[in-house]
């Protein structure tokens, strides 16, 4: 029982350090959706792991009616998950999840095929992943990495990088050690303006040369 409320209190910290409208701990407590999501999920994680599957199912999906979140009893959540709003948002079965990750409302973390074994995504500590973003397939968030919103995720991320786009592209970004999760996923790269910028730059350099041979 000590080990259910010390990470009870772990998952209220961790709203009230990332959700500035967070004003106290009963209000975290009482009203906050994703807080709740990850309370249920505990319970019908631990159902699902002593084979009783049907009711881990059941509690996963009265967690859902109650919260607007669904997450797969089987998947595996690390300690310090934060879902900011969440409706909608959606974690599936063979999904894993490190420690201090951030997700909003629309995320899914979806397979993308029909046979068994792992076809969810596995994501790194301190993610975080924007709304409306999707991740899909048994492939890899590296750590410190941030999904831009609405992006699509199709392939392996690299550990500090930045996904933007659909399909989603990746940007490399440079580490910094930091004690929570970089929040900052409005500062996004805008990888086409860029690869327009590079392109003109090179057709002036063509022209020029073609100037100079005349």
């Amino acid at each position: 029982m000590a080990g259910i409320f010390s990470e009870m209190k772990n998952d209220i910290r961790v709203a009230l350090e990332r959700d500035p409208a967070a004003r106290n701990w009963v209000e975290v407590a009482l009203c906050y959706a994703g807080v709740h999501a990850i309370w249920n999920h505990r319970i019908a994680h631990w159902l699902w792991k002593r084979n009783l599957k049907l009711l881990a199912r059941w509690a996963s999906q009265l967690s859902r009616f109650f919260t607007g979140i669904e997450i797969h009893p089987a998947a595996q959540i690390g300690s310090g998950l934060f879902i900011d709003h969440g409706m909608s948002l959606v974690i599936g079965e063979t999904s894993i999840v490190g420690k201090n990750v951030t997700m909003y409302h629309n995320v899914t973390l979806g397979g993308v095929s029909l046979q068994k074994g792992k076809r969810h995504p596995t994501i790194g500590d301190d993610v975080v992943i924007g709304a409306g973003a999707q991740v899909l397939g048994a492939i890899t968030v590296g750590n410190c990495s941030r999904i831009g919103a609405n992006a699509v995720v199709v392939k392996d991320v690299p550990p500090d990088s930045v996904v933007v786009g659909v399909p989603g592209r990746i940007v490399q970004k440079e580490h910094v050690e930091m004690h929570i999760p970089d929040l900052s996923h409005n500062q996004l790269p805008d990888v086409i303006a860029q690869q327009l910028s590079n392109l003109a730059q090179r057709l002036k350099k063509i022209e020029n040369g073609l100037k100079d041979k005349r």
